[in-house]
């Protein structure tokens, strides 16, 4: 019988239980991944941490990511991925047709971004649209408050309806009980280098994990500390995973994501006189009229229009690599046949 209260610690819930006693996993136990390293990652098991393989890249179950939950053989070799509550996904950054997993199973996001410079909301918008199509709870993190002489916490609590915006200062400890308090499950750190991410998770972790470093002081941007993704267990409960800076935050398949992000153009465009509004000078367009009157911004409505249309480009480019995909499989297929109706002619 094995025994799973080491894997507490890590998220092991029952809903993780349930889910892991409805696969066939003989000669196995469950593992949760701690860290990626090309064709290993670091896992906790129901005996503690340890190493283990993981599978080609050309298996079923490649693309593992910090916060899955896999089952490993007595060899260490992972053999199987439990299905994922949701995933934290963006483009790749290459920008290929195909999606990049930052964190797995995540409950909680923190979306950080500093109190003491020029805070980009356009970017913030972009960051609540990936972590509400993750299916988790977004908070938006305003870290450095202490540096800060003004702190807009009412104007980025406007661009996040749904979500609770904070200031917190991991240096003074402001705001970190506030914070602390909110947290539920597994918590993911996400925004660009420099806005002070690892030292929160230290913060909130009460020690010294993730490596820190200052930012320049030239134009306050930062360097990348954090390389890999780390998942580490909360003092209170839960778990924490912490990111490396993101640069580029391209959508992948985040309609809903968006749709939450903007609920609050949603609900008035469901006042526009025509259902099919493109609130494009229409009459009657609610959303324009909004506009006019100050109840929206341009900006926000822009940045609205810019991941809409961000976002159908990824899916028309998807949907053009998966048949590119299909025509080269039948194509194979076709050549295959001819082959074998050619060697069966010379034969006769």
């Amino acid at each position: 019988m094995v025994d799973h209260d080491l894997l507490v610690p890590y998220g092991w819930t029952e809903a993780v239980a349930n889910e892991y006693d409805s696969l066939i996993h003989e000669g196995c136990v469950p593992a949760r991944v701690i860290r990626m390293d090309r064709s290993e990652c670091d896992v906790a098991t129901p005996t503690g941490p340890t190493r283990a393989r993981c599978p080609r890249a050309d298996s079923e179950i490649s693309g593992l990511c910090t916060g899955d939950w896999v089952s490993i053989d007595a060899e260490l070799n992972v053999r199987q991925l439990l299905p994922r509550r949701g995933a934290i996904m963006r483009s790749a950054a290459d920008r290929r047709a195909q999606g990049q997993v930052l964190a797995a199973n995540v409950d909680t996001v923190l979306i950080c971004s500093t109190a003491d410079g020029d805070i980009d909301l356009g970017r913030i918008e972009r960051m609540l649209a990936l972590a509400w199509e993750s299916s988790a709870q977004p908070i938006v993190v305003l870290t450095k408050a202490d540096a800060a002489l003004d702190i807009p916490l009412d104007e980025v609590q406007a661009v996040a309806p749904g979500a609770v915006a904070l200031a917190v200062s991991a240096d003074t400890g402001f705001g970190l009980d506030v914070l602390t308090a909110m947290l539920d499950g597994t918590v993911a750190l996400i925004g660009p280098s420099g806005v002070g991410k690892s030292t929160l998770a230290n913060a909130l972790l009460g020690q010294e994990v993730f490596a820190t470093n200052a930012v320049r002081a030239a134009d306050k941007k930062g360097r990348h500390t954090t390389v890999h993704r780390e998942l580490r267990p909360l003092p209170g409960g839960g778990t924490l995973i912490d990111t490396p800076g993101l640069r580029g935050i391209g959508l992948w398949d985040a309609a809903e994501g968006i749709e939450k992000t903007f609920s609050d153009i949603e609900s008035i465009a469901a006042h526009c006189r025509f259902d099919d509004c493109a609130h494009n000078g229409e009459p009657g367009c609610a959303v324009q009229e909004a506009i006019d009157s100050g109840a929206l911004t341009q900006r926000r409505f822009d940045s609205y229009r810019k991941l809409e249309r961000e976002n159908a480009w990824m899916a028309a480019r998807s949907d053009k690599r998966l048949q590119a995909e299909r025509a080269k499989v039948w194509r194979d297929i076709r050549k295959q046949q001819r082959q074998f109706y050619q060697e069966r002619s010379s034969k006769r």
